[in-house]
C-alpha cells in the first residue's frame, strides 16, 4: 500500500454527529441536519489491477466537518479505517484510524498533536507528542481523500475564480502534515499545474492538474473545476500506482 469546498477548508469540510435525546417523559428533540459535502470511492490499481477500494463520505455541520474513510477489498472485508474531524477554519478536533489489531488517536494538546497508539488489543498506549499546530493537515497512509481536502485547502488559500477561469499564485505552497501511522511528520508542497485533458474510464474530461510532492514522494492529481473540486484521478509513477473515482 502507499505510504507516504467545496472550495475551501476554510470555507470546507469534514462533521459531528451529535444525537439529542431528550428523558423518557419529553419529547424527542430531532437530530440536528448534517450537509453532505461529497461521498463516492475510489479504485486503487497497481500495475492495472484493483488491490483495494476506498469508501468515503464527508459532512459538514454546524461549522464542524467530518471525513469518513475504509479500505474494503474484493469481498467487501474492511481492513482499515479512519475518521477526521476538524473546525470549518481547518483546526483539528480529533483523527481516528483503526485495522483489525491496532488502533489510534491525535489530538491536539496545547502547541502539539498528541498521538496515543495501541499496537495491539489490550496493550498499553504508546503517546508521542509533535510539535505542530492544530491546523497542520493529516496525510495518512493509504487514504485518498486527505489528499482531496488538501487540495481544497490549498485552492482555497492559494487561488481565486476570475474572468478568465481559476488564478492561483505562483509556485508551490508548503503545509506541515502530520502522517499518523508512519508516526512522523513532513512537510510538502503543492501547486496547479494548469488544465488537462484526461482520459477516466474511456471519457475525455478536462480536470485541473495539481502536483504533490514530498523529499520523497512525487504525486500528480486531477480535480473536477466544475464539480466542486473533487478529486478524480491520482498518479504515483513510483509505486507504479493509479487512483480513479468510482
Amino acid at each position: 500500500m502507499i505510504s507516504i469546498s467545496r472550495m475551501g477548508w476554510g470555507a470546507v469540510v469534514v462533521l459531528t454527529c451529535v444525537s439529542m435525546l431528550g428523558a423518557r417523559d419529553k419529547k424527542e428533540k430531532p437530530k440536528p441536519k448534517s450537509d453532505e459535502v461529497d461521498s463516492g470511492s475510489f479504485g486503487v490499481f497497481v500495475k492495472g489491477q484493483r488491490v483495494v477500494t476506498e469508501k468515503f463520505n464527508i459532512e459538514q455541520e454546524n461549522g464542524i466537518s467530518v471525513v469518513k474513510s475504509r479500505l474494503e477489498d474484493a469481498a467487501g472485508s474492511v481492513s482499515q479505517k479512519s475518521t477526521l474531524q476538524a473546525t470549518s477554519s481547518g483546526e483539528l478536533i480529533r483523527y481516528e484510524w483503526s485495522d483489525a489489531t491496532s488502533s489510534l488517536t491525535v489530538v491536539p494538546n496545547n502547541d502539539f498533536l498528541l498521538e496515543k497508539m495501541i499496537p495491539s488489543p489490550g496493550a498499553k498506549p504508546a503517546e508521542r507528542p509533535f510539535l505542530m499546530p492544530s491546523t497542520s493537515a493529516i496525510l495518512d497512509n493509504n487514504f485518498f481523500i486527505h489528499r482531496q481536502v488538501l487540495a481544497w485547502r490549498y485552492l482555497a488559500t492559494n487561488c481565486q475564480n476570475e474572468a478568465s477561469g481559476l488564478k492561483c499564485q505562483e509556485g508551490p505552497l508548503e503545509f506541515g502534515v502530520l502522517v499518523p501511522q508512519d508516526r512522523t511528520s513532513l512537510r510538502v508542497r503543492i501547486q496547479l499545474a494548469g488544465k488537462e485533458k484526461v482520459m477516466i474510464r474511456g471519457v475525455e474530461r478536462e480536470l485541473l492538474r495539481l502536483s504533490l510532492m514530498g523529499e520523497e514522494f512525487s504525486w500528480t492529481l486531477w480535480v473536477d473545476g466544475n464539480d466542486h473540486f473533487k478529486l478524480i484521478r491520482v498518479l504515483i509513477p513510483d509505486a507504479n500506482t493509479e487512483v480513479i473515482r468510482d
